[in-house]
């Protein structure tokens, strides 16, 4: 009789779970998920930015600067790969590269300081020659339609920023048998 509540509750935990993790809020508006191509990675479009003018993408990192003119506000961002929440992941040696990011209206960089981690929904609009230490890199371009900024969890793990759960188990001995099962959830 324990057992089958048991069951039934990790059954209903487990539920509970799944539709909460799949029900999470996602970084790119409704509106715009139909024009990101997921498909579409950094390493393809670095390759050969000017090819891809058009496309709809989902790109994230670390902001590395932040510079305005007349036009708008241009950001220099450190692509890093999303995790499944849409996240920059934190190691930064697992980079592809820099791009630049437009927003055609007036963004204050206090905003936006050195290692600021963001998700941006843009649109490729080629590329733009510039210098990188002694060097030209040619960095790819878009234009912001949507950006996500990530808090500053430089205190947290990232072991700690995503749900999780365990199951433990126990025994007896000793003349009588005995038992224990546990489940947990954390976010």
């Amino acid at each position: 009789m324990f057992i089958n509540q048991l069951l039934r509750f990790f059954f209903i935990a487990c539920g509970l779970f799944t539709q909460a993790c799949a029900t999470s809020s996602s970084v790119i508006p409704e509106a715009l998920e139909s024009k990101v191509d997921k498909q579409l990675s950094f390493p393809q479009i670095i390759q050969n930015p000017d090819s891809y003018t058009g496309e709809w993408v989902l790109l994230g990192g670390e902001v590395l600067h932040a510079l305005n003119s007349e036009d708008g506000t241009r950001l220099e961002i450190l692509q890093l790969p999303l995790n499944d929440w849409e996240q920059p992941r934190p190691q930064r040696t697992l980079s592809g590269g820099r791009f630049f990011a437009f927003n055609k209206t007036f963004i204050d960089p206090a905003t936006f300081p050195p290692d600021t981690r963001v998700t941006i929904v843009g649109e490729l609009t080629g590329s733009q020659l510039g210098s990188l230490d002694t060097t030209d890199y040619l960095y790819p371009m878009l234009t912001i339609h949507h950006i996500h900024v990530w808090e500053n969890d430089s205190d947290k793990s990232f072991y700690q920023q995503r749900p999780r759960w365990s199951i433990f188990g126990g025994g007896g001995t000793g003349g009588r048998s005995g038992g224990g099962l546990s489940i947990g959830f954390g976010f």
